[in-house]
């Protein structure tokens, strides 16, 4: 799928007076009952990350994937708070105004702590007692991501976006720059191509994205203020979970899954082939499919 046909199936919707983008596709007015399925995406790319896989998936489910605030096809405010609970509502809202009343969940890296705190505000109202309030979430499946602050081991670039210089080091980001950097979380043998570092790069740099990353990277330190509330999401969950893990990953791979398995009660893991990276969905997107398709089966 090219990127232009991706944009092309696009809609839009309007939240906090901002212009946000979303996928939606799958629907068959011969299976009226098809199940939903939500993906959230990761920093610093958007729902085009889950293009590889989108066919098959809408097969099965009626899938919707929007670009968050700040990303992709979606405004891009400076003078804007972003945070993970912003972007955890706003996804609710999007489901709200489709009619989606429960959902599984499927996210990657930036996304999975969005989805935890979906994850916690859902398991919020079933204490309270008030779970029709909101959408029901029925199952929520993690691509590689840093669930735990105290095992995310940030890559330079970020250390550099969140310090102090990160206004500067924004200014000089460019493509060729993005790409070396952006290349060195992947697989040794499943390196994105030109093209792909060109599509990631066009939908960064769209409407000056490039020069916000130093305030969407702040939800590196929100991971550490929110740990006991997004870490309890996993410890304490009402609904199934899986994690599937690329193990080359250098931000969140093997090290990462180890923690989880110290952390959570009975977990679900597949690991992917030792080669795969930070970005499994695009880098071993059959492995993804699969592995995802077998755990939501189960349910």
């Amino acid at each position: 799928m090219q990127l232009t046909d991706w944009k092309a199936k696009g809609k839009y919707f309007t939240y906090k007076n901002q212009s946000i983008f979303y996928v939606q596709a799958g629907q068959n007015a011969n299976q009226p009952d098809k199940a939903h399925l939500l993906l959230i995406h990761g920093f610093p790319t958007s729902s085009w990350d889950w293009h590889k896989i989108w066919q098959p998936l809408t097969e099965k489910f009626v899938v919707t994937a929007l670009d968050m605030i700040g990303f992709g096809y979606s405004a891009k405010p400076y003078k804007y708070y972003y945070n993970i609970h912003d972007q955890a509502r706003l996804h609710e809202a999007l489901l709200t105004e489709l009619g989606i009343k429960k959902c599984h969940i499927l996210a990657h890296d930036y996304g999975d702590t969005v989805a935890q705190e979906m994850l916690a505000a859902f398991l919020d109202r079933a204490k309270q007692g008030t779970l029709q309030t909101g959408v029901e979430i029925q199952s929520l499946c993690l691509l590689n991501g840093g669930l735990f602050p105290e095992t995310h081991q940030p890559r330079t670039i970020q250390k550099m976006l969140i310090s102090p210089l990160g206004v500067w080091v924004t200014k000089l980001m460019n493509k060729k720059r993005f790409s070396q950097r952006f290349s060195e979380v992947f697989g040794a043998h499943t390196q994105p191509t030109s093209q792909e570092l060109d599509d990631f790069w066009q939908l960064i740099a769209l409407n000056n994205g490039h020069r916000i990353g130093h305030k969407l990277i702040r939800y590196m330190n929100e991971r550490k203020v929110y740990r006991e509330r997004w870490v309890g999401g996993l410890k304490n969950s009402i609904v199934p979970i899986r994690l599937i893990n690329g193990p080359a990953d250098p931000i969140s791979g093997k090290h990462m899954v180890a923690r989880y398995k110290e952390v959570v009660d009975n977990p679900d893991v597949v690991m992917l082939d030792d080669t795969i990276g930070h970005y499994p969905q695009v880098e071993d997107p059959e492995g993804v499919l699969q592995a995802f398709l077998a755990f939501v089966g189960g349910i």
